[in-house]
């Protein structure tokens, strides 16, 4: 059982992404993102990848702070998402990114609240956007706080509450 999904989140192409980034963020040390494996006589298990994304994140690795933006940019479900999602939001909250990181994440964030999909690990995409500012974001959360349902109201005053910081 791989718990890591095909195509573009399947291991090998995280690790080829990784990679590339830690070659353009001029990383010297990369990191291992090997997942975990674990087996049994009923079979093998490869865990998500992103475990150690999310590590590395927290250490400040630059490169995997951009798989991190790539992952919440998805609205792609994976096993254990909700929580890896919500994870990568709060180590992306302690690390250093590049002023294109945080606008792909306001800008994933305001996409999230026109639409309406806000699954449970958008209280932390949340906190992250109010970390990283939405200042330039506020006349669009205006707006979309007459048009929207209740949780959208919601995030966008709690945005608006915020936007001083």
């Amino acid at each position: 059982m791989d718990y890591n999904g095909q195509g573009f989140w399947s291991v090998d192409e995280v690790l080829k992404r990784y990679a590339e980034y830690a070659r353009r963020f001029n990383i010297t040390q990369p990191a291992d993102l090997t997942p975990r494996t674990s087996s049994t006589d009923d079979g093998k298990w490869v865990w998500p990848v992103m475990e150690h994304v999310i590590e590395a994140i927290e250490a400040g690795d630059s490169a995997c702070a951009e798989l991190g933006v790539e992952f919440i940019e998805t609205s792609e479900s994976f096993p254990f998402g909700m929580t890896l999602k919500s994870n990568v939001a709060r180590a992306l909250r302690r690390t250093p990114l590049t002023e294109e990181q945080k606008e792909r994440i306001r800008r994933r964030v305001v996409e999230m609240l026109e639409t309406e999909y806000l699954p449970r690990e958008f209280v932390q995409y949340a906190k992250l956007a109010r970390k990283l500012g939405l200042r330039d974001w506020l006349p669009r959360i205006k707006q979309l706080s007459t048009l929207g349902g209740p949780w959208v109201q919601h995030y966008c005053a709690y945005f608006e509450e915020h936007a001083a910081h």
